[in-house]
Parts: structure tokens; sequence; C-alpha cells
């Protein structure tokens, strides 16, 4: 029985393993960024920034990406639609999309216009397009208070509210289905500290879980170098410090480096990772500067998420940190989820290094290769 059992967990992990290689065509399902803005005139604009193709086919908030969804034929298909094909389509729902907002002046319903709509071409139909719904309109006379919200089946949201006094009156990341606080339009900020830190550390953990295969693939390579608690420490320590320094610096702009160069050194870094796992079975004194120099590439993935949710000034520290400890939070988790999975059961056997931190090391090292072809030349 019990070797039934490391049987199971053993093909467990292997078929994880071969499940991420998957997901690198993957259309990331993000959240809609949602800009409100209200000028002197009581006159409001809202900006949504989206993926409308998801929107329409209705993948549902709870898949990370679209491939995992039954609709996911329907988005490739609109996928492929040029921009005035896609209009066409969005016509059609635009019904739905409105009938789904909830859009809030002090206690009476507002109903948003469709003003205009802003469709890329199409492009590399590998990647997921952002397209821009503008609303407009203008809020009853006399309104205090505003709120916002919209249905479940659009998913999360970022909302970033400014008027002609105040340009971070409000910033919020609301979960599917949830609506924004009441936001005065005075100027008084509504969150508490600890909403702020709860919405931007749920960002940062969900980056990382379920969205961030190529960060879960690094730390799984951090991982199986070794089971002592040391070494792992010592990696942990390193790459957490480097990644939260360019996370910064990232979000404050004293540091921009394109997507382009940023994502393909990332893919290089699992490669670097476990191809070391296979040639060397302890940890070697450069390897946590060499984990460093990874970090402060991870940061600045890390940054370009947080840059399109946004920070408000007067939570730009609470929020910071909030989504560092949830991408901490996260990393923490794969490594304990591997240590059940793998590490409790196996790290004790004289061919752990030889059935698993091998294999799965050279698995994972295809995987980021393949990642790195697919980020620079396909």
């Amino acid at each position: 029985m019990r070797v039934i059992l490391h049987r199971f967990l053993l093909t467990v992990f292997a078929f994880t393993l071969a499940l991420f290689s998957l997901y690198s065509h993957a259309h990331e399902v993000r959240p809609a960024v949602i800009d409100l803005k209200i000028n002197e005139q009581a006159e409001y604009l809202i900006e949504i920034r989206l993926n409308i193709e998801a929107l329409i086919a209705n993948i549902s908030p709870e898949h990370s990406d679209t491939s995992e969804s039954a609709n996911a034929g329907k988005y490739d298909a609109l996928r492929a639609l040029t921009s005035s094909e896609l209009k066409r389509e969005f016509e059609q729902f635009k019904p739905r999309l409105l009938e789904g907002i909830s859009f809030n002046s002090d206690t009476v319903r507002i109903q948003p216009r469709v003003i205009d709509v802003r469709i890329p071409e199409v492009g590399d139909t590998d990647l997921a397009r952002d397209s821009v719904i503008v609303l407009g309109g203008a809020l009853p006379a006399g309104t205090k208070m505003i709120t916002w919200g919209w249905a479940n089946a659009f998913g999360a949201n970022a909302l970033r509210v400014s008027n002609h006094k105040t340009a971070d009156l409000y910033t919020a990341y609301l979960q599917p289905g949830d609506s924004s606080e009441q936001i005065l339009l005075e100027g008084q900020i509504q969150q508490s500290t600890w909403q702020v830190f709860a919405n931007y550390m749920v960002v940062g953990f969900a980056h990382i879980i379920p969205k961030g295969l190529d960060h879960i693939l690094f730390v799984i390579g951090l991982f199986l170098l070794s089971m002592r608690i040391r070494p792992l420490i010592w990696q942990v320590t390193s790459f957490t410090i480097a990644h939260s320094v360019t996370l910064a610096l990232g979000i404050l702009g004293l540091i921009q480096i394109s997507p382009a160069i940023v994502e393909p050194l990332i893919a290089l870094s699992i490669v670097y990772v476990c191809v070391e796992n296979i040639f060397s079975d302890k940890l070697h004194a450069w390897r946590p500067l060499v984990i460093f120099a990874f970090g402060l590439l991870h940061g600045l993935g890390f940054a370009g998420v947080l840059s399109e949710v946004g920070l408000s000034s007067h939570s730009f520290i609470t929020g910071l940190v909030a989504f560092n400890i949830g991408i901490e939070l996260a990393q923490l988790s794969v490594v304990a989820i591997c240590f059940l999975v793998v590490g409790y059961w196996f790290s004790h056997k004289s061919w752990y290094r030889s059935r698993i931190t091998i294999p799965a090391s050279a698995v994972i090292a295809l995987i980021g290769g393949y990642w790195f072809i697919e980020r620079t030349l396909l």
C-alpha cells in the first residue's frame, strides 16, 4: 500500500509539471482596469481596459487563462477577428455589459452610455489583446457619493476614481461581483489601511497562484536542489530581497525595462536554476548571488502587474508592502505543497536526487527553454 501511494504521488507531481508546459500558449484572464474620471461639470468618463474577447466568450473569472474554459474555442475565434469585426460582435454584447454594470449616484442607479470602443488590430493571436471601452454621461445634480460594481461573470476589476480636485480619490481591487464602498466626491478617503492591505495582498497572491506559472516553476526549481532548510532559506531570502527592491523601483518609475526583455530572461532564469540542479547536488557560494540577480528580473515582472492595477498616493506604501507579502505567501505555499507532495515522503530516500530532483529539473528546464524561444522568436 505504501509503495502504491509513493508511486501515485510521484505520478501526480510529474503530471502537474507536464500540465505547466501545456499552458505556454495561455491567454491570461487579467482583471479589468476601470478609470472613472469626473470633471467640474459633474460629467463622468469611464475607461475600461480589458480583454473583450474573454468577456464576450463568457470566460469565467474562476479560470486563470482562457484555455481552461469550455468556451476556449469561441474565445480563439474572437481573438482572430479584425478590429472592425470584433466591434460588431461587441455591439451585440453591449446590452449585456450595460445590464451587468452597477453604477450608482447616492441611491439612484445611473445608466451610462457607450461612447467609444478602441480595439487593436489582430497582431499575435497567441497573446491576449487589451481593448478599451469608453462610457460617459452626467451625474444627477447634487450627487454626493457614487458606488461602482459589476456582475460576477465579468471577473475582478481594479477601480481608480479621480475628479477635478483629487487625482486619486479612490482605488480598490474588487473581487468578482463585489461593489466599491461609497465614494464621497468631496475627497474623503473611504478605505481603511486594512482594507487597502487586504486588497493588494490578494492581488499579489493571485499573481503567483494560480496565474504565475513561470514564477511557480522557478520556486520549485529552488526547492528541488536540496531538502535541507538552510540552503532553501538562503535561496528564498536572496530571491525575496532582490524582487522586493526592483518591485519598488519599478513602481516608482526609477527602473523601466520592456517586458520583451524581462519575460525571456525570466524564462532563462528557470532554465539556469534547473540545469544547475542537474549538475550539482549542493548549494555553491555563487548560487544565492545568481538567484539574487534573477530575483531582480522577477521583481520587474511583478512591478508590471502592480502598475496595471495602480497604487494611489495615499496608499502607496501599504499597497506595495501588501502586494509583496501576497507574493511571499504564495511562494511559501508553493514550497509547502512541494514538501507535502514530494519532500515529506521521499527526501530521505537514497534515490531522491536521481529519481526526483534530476528528472523534475530536466522537465522544468525544457519548459523554461521553450518559453524563452516562444517569447523571443515565436
